[in-house]
């Protein structure tokens, strides 16, 4: 039901634009351009700019529809913070009066690593943990049935191992065992950080979510911003863009959280407690599991229950992490695939809830802008097709302007090769439509009810791919 709903929705919205724009007619318009593509098809252009009522009236839906998610979105959070809710233990209001006056002790930070089959990376993500200047108390590698030297070069630089037994639920499941053996163990402020084996955190990561968490008996997690490492030609330098984009966002939003990257993300103990007790009650899985073992992203899972229960997260601009990237356009596609099916599946496990709205309008922007990027790349075709000279329409070279500038001045921070690479347009809208069709392929698939399958990136045979490329 929720591709139905969202392929749905997003389709009758552009329809319903279609036939108001239509609706003004082409009567009076001089400035007209036509062709006739194959033999077949006669085409009629409108030259000029739409009339200014029809501009005027897009502009203002549109920002009256961004001002009413970011005001609806506000007032939730507001009003979860300040609950008193039994079926949210983990709001503001809560958690303050639990702890007024209790001290925990200080802050420290216990690593997990989930691993499965991490040699090529492995080595470096620990060092980057323990050059921390706030290093953390404990860094336990967390084994999942792994056949190459994972365990060895984890006891080798010094750190602990954990080996799963019989999981079959993937990184999800190997999470699930370390932590029950664990969390009873770990005192308020005995913070738990996950960590991808595929990550380097910058130096400064732990200082920065320490001081957070020291400062606020409230905050319940800290997650990191995430860029892309160096490497992999243009389909790396897309990656790069797309990341920080993403970061310069979440800055804008002062570290208001999507997601608690997998990359890597600090919780409470009681934050995860809490995940496990509620399970199977008011939040979906398996009682007693911290995370959802059905869920395909079970990172955007665990954000979704910590945010269905009160709990309040961030991510604060000097918690970042540089990342693995997909080496070519198959594992990005397995890859995207994966985080889309997995995105939707939560949203059909959670439902319409007040934490769930920010995360069905963002499905339902990405689909729009899928229609309306692919109507933007059809029509210049149809144009380039049906006439015999080109026509340049003056209204749509400001605005492809004003486009240009904001691509630009989004990556400035990566660089001359990603002001470069934005500045040139196309080739990122292109990478827009690889990112679409994915986006297509997963709405198609959950609607049919196809089985999504989770896998997982073979790094050892990605790093002589880099090496080759």
């Amino acid at each position: 039901m929720v591709g139905i709903v969202i392929g749905a929705t997003v389709g009758g919205a552009a329809a319903l634009l279609w036939f108001a724009i239509a609706s003004t007619g082409t009567a009076g318009v001089e400035a007209r351009a036509e062709g006739i593509i194959f033999g077949v098809w006669h085409v009629l252009y409108d030259s000029e700019a739409p009339e200014p009522r029809v501009i005027l009236a897009a502009v203002a839906f549109a920002l009256l529809l961004s001002a009413g998610v970011a005001l609806l979105e506000r007032r939730i959070a507001n009003k979860s913070r300040r609950s008193a809710n039994p079926d949210t233990p983990l709001a503001p209001r809560i958690v303050m009066a639990e702890t007024r006056g209790v001290y925990a002790g200080p802050v420290t930070v216990t690593v997990l690593i989930p691993a499965h089959n991490e040699e090529a990376s492995l080595p470096s993500t620990i060092a980057s943990l323990l050059a921390q200047s706030h290093p953390p108390k404990r860094v336990i590698v967390v084994a999942d049935n792994c056949t190459d030297s994972t365990v060895a070069l984890a006891h080798q630089a010094g750190v602990e191992v954990f080996e799963s037994a019989g999981n079959t639920k993937k990184k999800a499941g190997a999470l699930n065992q370390a932590l029950t053996w664990l969390l009873p163990g770990q005192g308020d402020n005995d913070v738990v950080m996950v960590m991808d084996a595929d990550t380097r955190l910058d130096d400064g990561f732990l200082e920065a979510a320490v001081s957070r968490l020291g400062n606020d008996r409230a905050l319940m997690a800290v997650g990191g911003l995430f860029y892309g490492e160096e490497g992999h030609g243009i389909i790396g330098q897309f990656q790069r863009n797309e990341y920080i984009r993403y970061t310069r966002e979440i800055g804008r939003r002062r570290g208001r959280v999507f997601v608690l990257t997998g990359t890597a993300s600090i919780f409470r103990p009681k934050a995860l407690r809490t995940v496990a007790q509620s399970r199977g009650t008011s939040i979906p899985g398996i009682p007693g599991d911290v995370y959802d073992t059905a869920s395909l992203t079970e990172d955007n899972e665990l954000t979704i229950a910590l945010k269905s229960l009160g709990g309040l997260m961030i991510s604060p601009a000097q918690c970042t992490v540089v990342t693995e990237l997909m080496p070519n356009f198959r594992t990005l596609w397995a890859q995207r695939l994966r985080w889309q099916r997995g995105a939707l599946e939560n949203l059909g496990a959670y439902g319409v809830t007040p934490q769930t709205l920010r995360y069905w309008a963002q499905q339902f922007g990405i689909g729009y802008g899928v229609i309306a990027l692919s109507a933007y790349f059809l029509l210049i075709l149809l144009m380039a097709l049906s006439l015999e000279t080109w026509i340049w329409f003056p209204f749509w070279l400001g605005l492809g302007l004003v486009f240009s500038i904001e691509r630009v001045v989004t990556v400035w921070k990566g660089g001359w090769r990603a002001r470069l690479l934005a500045a040139t347009l196309f080739p990122e809208l292109l990478f827009d439509m690889f990112l679409n069709v994915v986006y297509v392929k997963g709405v198609i698939d959950i609607s049919l009810g196809r089985q999504a399958k989770w896998k997982h990136l073979d790094h050892a045979k990605s790093h002589e791919f880099s090496k080759v490329a």
